[in-house]
């Protein structure tokens, strides 16, 4: 299936093929004809398989059929979690328009604010924000929404984990309430199903794979080693490998910024890439990353939100996360689209726990490979996946519906309650009799306390 026959005009079709795309992904065969009848969506779809095509392009279309924004209004909101993110989905809407009359902005802090507000003045079509920076405008009257037609929460998952549950409330209560709702997410956890009560109404439900799967054409395996050789093993795997561009994972900033300066002191083109650097900073590494002029990017989980570059070749977990389901969301950074990737994780013994979480949770035993030279002091033990499927509970079989007489039977006994014997009265009182008595069969004998010198 083409995207023609999806209902985008001209000029959108135009805009994908400069792209170099032909068909689309299975997220954009599912979401695109649905956006464009003004459904809301709720749509759980991993990194990597063309969910912000799929959620950009029917708004652009339909968008494209209506007026121009007005001063200060913003026609359709997409939030995302990160800056990075942010201004991925903002060069996107800005590539797919291209050959559109339609006006967009990236807005997130880390920057100046007065240019921001300067682009808001004559109005945009399409406002890609982050959910701090956006109530900033509103606040001092730079974006109003009395037009809003679509929102778009991109990543919800992770809006959630970065704890902006709060600002998202305060947003949804500025929104008017006639709109199209757009939720994007990798997985609907209990938490996103609770704040899409809020958000959508009778959402279309899309699923393109099941939850915390990896792609198939990422190749995954596993280095065994102790952590202090960890740094060593990382700069021989890039020169023996002729690694030319690998995004590199750091659990911490701290951490990030030590190998970046230990790989371009053995003479590495790296630049780390976390929360404590400025955003010009941040955006120049990026830059540089994409273009070539920096070899290894290393970054931290939350700054990775939102790295989009095509035919990444390599991803390496130099620490393995903290959180299973971030494994997924790292190595989804490669093999995008159909095309082929390697993930690989160093791995010490301190981190089997973290390990066996990982492969609990995408099902598979990750394969070892130790290298000559690095093998480790401190062995990592084998993991072991659950091999027995859970057994089914058996019904329990239905009581046979009883008579007239039996249940009047029933009746009278619950009144007499059950008859006992002497005997066995005698023998169902006595631990109570010998509990009053305080000590006997029915009480054992206090125990001694070991006396202390």
């Amino acid at each position: 299936m083409s995207f023609a026959s999806l209902g985008l005009s001209a000029p959108i079709l135009d805009a994908i093929s400069e792209q170099g795309y032909a068909s689309p992904s299975p997220i954009q065969l599912q979401a695109i004809p649905v956006v464009l009848e003004g459904k809301d969506v709720m749509a759980a779809a991993q990194t990597g398989t063309g969910k912000t095509a799929a959620f950009t392009l029917p708004i652009l279309e339909r968008l494209s059929k209506g007026d121009r924004a007005r001063s200060n209004q913003a026609r359709a909101l997409i939030l995302t979690p990160t800056r990075e993110l942010a201004a991925q989905v903002g060069e996107c809407v800005s590539i797919y328009s291209s050959k559109l009359p339609l006006r967009s902005t990236v807005v997130f802090g880390g920057v100046k604010i007065n240019p921001q507000m300067m682009r808001l003045r004559r109005g945009v079509d399409v406002i890609v924000a982050t959910p701090g920076r956006l109530l900033d405008l509103y606040n001092q009257n730079a974006v109003r929404f009395q037009d809003l037609e679509v929102l778009v929460l991109d990543e919800a998952d992770r809006m959630l984990d970065m704890g902006f549950i709060h600002d998202i409330r305060k947003i949804l209560d500025i929104l008017p309430k006639r709109r199209q709702n757009l939720m994007f997410s990798a997985t609907f956890s209990n938490d996103i199903r609770k704040l899409a009560k809020e958000l959508v109404n009778n959402p279309v439900e899309i699923s393109v794979s099941p939850p915390n799967t990896t792609a198939k054409t990422v190749k995954q395996w596993i280095h065994p080693v102790d952590k202090k050789q960890k740094s060593a093993l990382l700069t021989q795997l890039i020169r023996d490998n002729n690694w030319d561009q690998a995004l590199v994972f750091s659990r911490t900033k701290h951490g990030a910024n030590r190998l970046t300066r230990q790989l371009c002191a053995k003479g590495i083109n790296a630049a780390a890439i976390h929360g404590d650097k400025s955003q010009n900073a941040r955006t120049k590494a990026l830059a540089d990353f994409k273009t070539g002029s920096v070899q290894i990017l290393v970054a931290t989980d939350i700054a990775a939100r939102g790295i989009d570059i095509d035919q990444l070749p390599q991803v390496v977990n130099f620490d393995l996360p903290q959180v299973a389901e971030d494994y997924v969301h790292r190595i989804g950074r490669t093999g995008r689209a159909g095309a082929e990737g390697q993930a690989v994780s160093l791995v010490s013994a301190d981190e089997f726990k973290l390990l066996a979480d990982i492969e609990r949770l995408i099902q598979k035993r990750l394969p070892r490979e130790e290298i000559e030279g690095f093998e480790p002091e401190q062995r990592l033990p084998e993991s072991r996946l659950p091999t027995q499927p859970v057994k089914a509970r058996k019904p329990k079989k239905p009581k046979a519906a009883k008579s007239g007489e039996q249940r009047e039977q029933d009746r009278k006994g619950e009144k007499k309650g059950p008859r006992q014997d002497g005997a066995a009265r005698n023998n169902a009182n006595a631990p109570r009799r010998q509990r009053r008595r305080g000590t006997g069969a029915g009480r054992p004998a206090p125990r001694k306390e070991a006396k202390s010198n």
